[in-house]
């Protein structure tokens, strides 16, 4: 498995909330490891892995994931998981507090899975949530 280094450069706030300790989710050693390797093939722009929420879905919100080009000062938090930076909105920190990522493979599908406390309710699908 290839390392990744990735050297960031953020605001003040995103780098007092960058250590691990700070970190208010949980990321499951297997969920890093698929971290690391999805950014081993990204761009070389790429700065860190994004994860989030957004509106919709059938139940309100729904999780996103995509490469990170940048971290926004005042809006992105950004954390060091053993070499991989995780990049979080404001935002969708909020809705994921008390979470844990993890990456799952069994014989019927793969992908990463949330655990999250917030989470009222979800569709049949398990592809969105609501906090309502």
């Amino acid at each position: 498995m290839a390392e990744v280094s990735v050297n960031v450069t953020t605001s003040a706030s995103a780098a007092a909330a960058a250590s691990a300790s700070a970190l208010p989710i949980q990321v499951t050693p297997r969920a890093v490891d698929e971290l690391r390797r999805k950014l081993a093939e990204a761009e070389p722009d790429v700065v860190g892995f994004r994860i989030g929420v957004k509106g919709g879905g059938c139940s309100g919100y729904y999780y996103a994931y995509d490469f990170a080009t940048k971290i926004r000062p005042g809006r992105d938090a950004a954390f060091d998981l053993d070499g991989v930076t995780l990049v979080v909105d404001n935002r969708s920190l909020e809705l994921l507090k008390g979470s844990t990522l993890d990456w799952e493979r069994n014989l019927m599908s793969y992908g990463f899975k949330w655990t999250n406390p917030n989470a009222r309710g979800d569709c049949g699908c398990g592809e969105s949530f609501n906090v309502g």
